[in-house]
C-alpha cells in the first residue's frame, strides 16, 4: 500500500522535535522534567505522523514504546539511570534485530527504514551489516558516556552528538546505495515488456 510522503522539513520536525523538547527542559528544569515532556513529546510526534501520512514507522513505534516503559520508570522510581540507558536498549535491540535476521538470510533494514531505496539482495545484506555494526556501537558509545560524564552533557551528546553522528554514517552510506541500486519497474514498463513477449 502506497504511504503518504510527508514533507522533509515535516519528517525531521518529527524526529528532532522531542529531542529539541528534552535538552530545553532539561536546561531550564532538571532530566525529571525532561523525561515527562519527552515521552509527551514522542507521543505527540507519532500522532501528528499517523494524521499526516496514515502510517508510523516501525523504529518511531519501537522507540516510542521503549521511551515510554523507560521513562514511566524513571519518574515512578525517580531514578535517573533508566531513561539513559534506554538509547543502549534502543540500539541494542536494532543491533540485535538486524544481526539476527542477517544470521538467518533476513534483510529487516527495509522495514526499518521504510524501504526508501531498492537495492539487490547483496546489497541489502552489506547495508544491514553496516547499520548492524552501528546500532552496537552506538550502545557502547552511550553506555561509555552516561556512565563516565555527567547528566548535562548526556544530555548534550544524545541531542547534538548523537544525530550528526547517525546524519553523517547515513550519507556515508550512499555510494552503497548507488553501486546496489536497482531502477523500480513501473506497472506501465511490465505491461509493455510483456506485450512484447506476446509480439515475439
Amino acid at each position: 500500500m502506497d504511504k503518504t510522503q510527508p514533507h522533509p522539513l515535516f519528517k525531521l520536525a518529527t524526529e528532532l522535535g522531542p529531542l529539541l523538547v528534552f535538552f530545553f527542559v532539561n536546561a531550564k528544569f532538571n532530566l525529571f522534567a525532561a523525561t515527562g515532556a519527552f515521552m509527551v513529546a514522542i507521543v505527540a510526534a507519532m500522532a501528528a505522523s499517523y494524521v499526516v501520512t496514515r502510517h508510523v514507522p516501525i523504529m518511531a513505534i519501537v522507540t516510542g514504546v521503549i521511551v515510554l516503559v523507560f521513562g514511566t520508570l524513571t519518574l515512578v522510581l525517580h531514578d535517573e539511570t533508566f531513561i539513559k540507558v534506554k538509547p543502549t536498549i534502543i540500539y541494542g535491540l536494532f543491533a540485535a534485530i538486524l544481526g539476527g535476521g542477517l544470521l538467518f538470510g533476513r534483510s529487516f533494514i527495509a522495514v526499518m527504514f521504510d524501504q526508501m531505496f531498492n537495492l539487490t539482495p547483496r546489497g541489502w545484506r552489506i547495508l544491514t551489516l553496516r547499520w548492524a555494526l552501528f546500532f552496537a556501537g552506538m550502545a557502547v558509545l552511550n553506555e561509555i558516556v552516561w556512565r563516565t560524564q555527567s547528566t548535562d552533557f548526556w544530555v548534550n551528546f544524545k541531542v547534538f552528538g548523537v544525530t550528526p553522528i547517525t546524519m553523517i554514517f547515513a550519507i556515508a552510506q550512499m555510494p552503497l546505495t548507488k553501486r546496489y541500486g536497482v531502477e523500480p519497474v513501473s506497472l506501465e514498463t511490465s505491461e509493455a515488456e510483456a506485450g512484447d513477449v506476446r509480439k515475439g
